[in-house]
Parts: structure tokens; C-alpha cells; sequence
């Protein structure tokens, strides 16, 4: 596996947004499926959701149901046709990992949980490049040898 993304990358995937275009241009070019973890997809799922019912409380907040629930079909589609495979991860390992990178950057970082345990999960699963538009991630995978192509 050459390159693990973050949700931000899955968005711009699947939502049309000013990112949508590079991270178009990298999937095109990927010479394997785009590996993901359960978490990361839990993550985008309930983003979603919670786009879903920020819009039902203000239309001026998130994005409607209708447009959420196409999201999560298509993301459901490239599951079942392999463009989108899950990977076997080792939680504990992960969480290991976490452990490690908060202790060592989060203080003079700021880094967020779910952040640190995407890039965590790259680093256990041996990714070469994080796949990201998030500039806080950015460093942190920048900072454990990661490659940042985006």
C-alpha cells in the first residue's frame, strides 16, 4: 500500500469542494485501490450524518440528507466494486502509535485524536504517502516521514 488517506481526502472525493479537482487528479493516477481503515470510514459516515442534521436544524448549515445519502451510496459502490478496499488493521498497534505521536507532538502541535490516529494508521499500515488537505495534519505526517503529495 503506497498512500492512506484522511477524511479530508475522502470528501473531496466524494463532495464536490475547492479540493475536489487535486484529489481527482491523485485518485485517477493511484496505481492500487485507495486503502481505508473502519474508523476512517466511520468517521467520513458520520460527517455525513452530521452534515445531514446540521441542514435539518438551518439549511444554512451543512448539506441536505438527499445530498448525504448519495454520498454514502457511492462510497458504498466503490467499496463493493474494489476502487475503495479496507484494510486489516491492528488497533492495538495503532493506538500504540497514537500514544507515541501525542506524547511527542501534540503539546507544540495541537493535534486532534482522530487526526493523530489517521496518521498512526498510515504509519502501521507502512503507507508512504498521507493523503490530506488538513495543514495540522500535514506536519504531523510530514514530521513521522510521510510523504505529502497533495
Amino acid at each position: 500500500m503506497s498512500a492512506y488517506p484522511d477524511t479530508s481526502f475522502l470528501y473531496a472525493i466524494y463532495r464536490k469542494q475547492v479540493n475536489s479537482p487535486r484529489a481527482a487528479a491523485f485518485f485517477r493516477k493511484m496505481p492500487e485501490p485507495l486503502t481505508a481503515s473502519s474508523l476512517l470510514l466511520y468517521e467520513f459516515r458520520q460527517s455525513v450524518r452530521f452534515q445531514g442534521c446540521l441542514f435539518a436544524q438551518d439549511n444554512r448549515k451543512g448539506f441536505s440528507w438527499a445530498l448525504g445519502a448519495t454520498l454514502l451510496k457511492t462510497l458504498q459502490a466503490d467499496l463493493a466494486a474494489g476502487v475503495l478496499v479496507v484494510a486489516t488493521v491492528d488497533w492495538s498497534d495503532v493506538q500504540n502509535i497514537a500514544e507515541r505521536l501525542s506524547s511527542q507532538y501534540t503539546l507544540a502541535g495541537g493535534h486532534r485524536a482522530l487526526d493523530i490516529l489517521h496518521v498512526a494508521t498510515a504509519l502501521h499500515l507502512g503507507a508512504d504517502d498521507f493523503l490530506t488537505f488538513d495543514q495540522n495534519q500535514r506536519v504531523l505526517a510530514l514530521a513521522e516521514g510521510l510523504k505529502v503529495p497533495l
